[in-house]
């Protein structure tokens, strides 16, 4: 069962990062630029993922020799190269397999896995909703760009239905994953989205994201200017942003749109009292009191997941973004380290030599 959280994941930024060795001195973005060139087409997205995470790293105050990325195939899985840290370009959808296994393994390291909504969500669907489950103490950034971009524009696990591209020239016929949707329902203790280009924003969530125990999914919103560009435009114009953008802050009243009378946004998301359901209403009409308060940290991931459902998949309009759910539950590494300290003190510690060659074994002489 989860636990919630009643003052906030702040409380927890110095268990979260107490395993892990601190930075002897003071850091800067510098020190986390590596000597390799960045090779991504001009205008990309990454560019600005990869310069707010460069400026956020000296806020851990962690030394950068225990911090990991790993990544799979795709644009965004060269990202380890750009990172003065360790790091490990993987295969195909198999990153957070791989730092699973590096986590449970190490836990003074800070491990992060880079992927794209076609590494994570296709070949790598298995391995990143058991990943989410297992609630392995990784950082997951999922890069979102509706499209595959490193092999030139077919359709994605996330592009809309209809979408024209080389491997859909009539239009997809598939439905398109949510991945905050999926993370939720895989019951991942942490789940966010964000823009790219929301330098501010985009901080804030990798902030929380690294505060959190466990596994933290952010899905960020990431333009392909080549294959898919303007994908999230309605989310960055500032005339439309405010009415297909709702940001997402925990304890306050979620309303989105043009101000109202009072400031805030005219609109509102309420629960109807008849299904249950979320739904849009005008606050003037609905009245304040009527407005759902967000609570990122409820145990139930209900909630969450029906916010996760008011976008528009193909306008985008009404889409959240920032935190949806943020609750503590055991983490894997840990839970597993005290099974294995169980089982020496009850048994003693195995012989690996034995276990390896069992009873059928035999050595040959002369």
């Amino acid at each position: 069962m989860a636990e919630t959280l009643t003052e906030g994941p702040d409380l927890h930024r110095a268990e979260a990062l107490s395993l892990v060795p601190k930075a002897e001195a003071k850091q800067s973005m510098k020190d986390f630029k590596s000597d390799q060139e960045v090779r991504w087409c001009p205008g990309c997205g990454d560019y600005a993922v990869l310069a707010a995470v460069q400026g956020f790293m000296p806020e851990l105050g962690l030394a950068k020799e225990n911090i990991c990325f790993v990544s799979g195939i795709g644009c965004s899985s060269r990202f380890p190269y750009y990172m003065n840290t360790y790091g490990m370009h993987s295969i195909h959808g198999r990153a957070p397999s791989i730092a699973t296994g590096l986590a449970a393994a190490r836990e003074d390291l800070s491990v992060w896995v880079v992927t794209g909504d076609g590494d994570a969500l296709s070949i790598g669907g298995n391995h990143l909703i058991h990943a989410l489950r297992r609630n392995v103490n990784l950082k997951i950034l999922l890069f979102n760009n509706r499209i595959y971009g490193l092999t030139k524009g077919q359709y994605s696990p996330t592009s809309e239905a209809g979408k024209l591209t080389k491997s859909s020239p009539m239009g997809s016929l598939d439905s398109p994953f949510n991945p905050v949707s999926l993370a939720l329902g895989a019951e991942a203790t942490f789940v966010a989205r964000t823009v790219d280009s929301d330098r501010k924003h985009l901080t804030s969530v990798l902030r929380a994201a690294a505060d959190h125990q466990g596994t933290a999914l952010v899905e960020i919103y990431q333009n392909c200017n080549i294959f898919n560009d303007g994908a999230f435009e309605a989310l960055k114009d500032k005339q439309q942003a405010q009415e297909a953008v709702i940001r997402l802050e925990h304890g306050e009243p979620i309303r989105f749109g043009l101000p109202g009378e009072d400031g805030l946004g005219s609109q509102g998301v309420v629960r109807d009292p008849a299904s249950g359901e979320l739904k849009i209403v005008d606050v003037a009409e609905a009245g304040t009191d009527a407005v759902l308060v967000h609570d990122a940290h409820a145990e139930s991931p209900g909630t969450a997941f029906a916010l996760s459902r008011l976008a528009d998949p193909e306008t985008l309009f009404r889409t959240p973004i920032g935190v949806l759910r943020d609750v503590r539950r055991p983490v894997y590494e840990r839970e597993m380290t005290g099974q294995l300290e169980r089982a020496v003190e009850q048994n003693g510690k195995g012989d690996l030599s034995s276990l390896l060659a069992g009873n059928d074994t035999w050595t040959v002489v002369g």
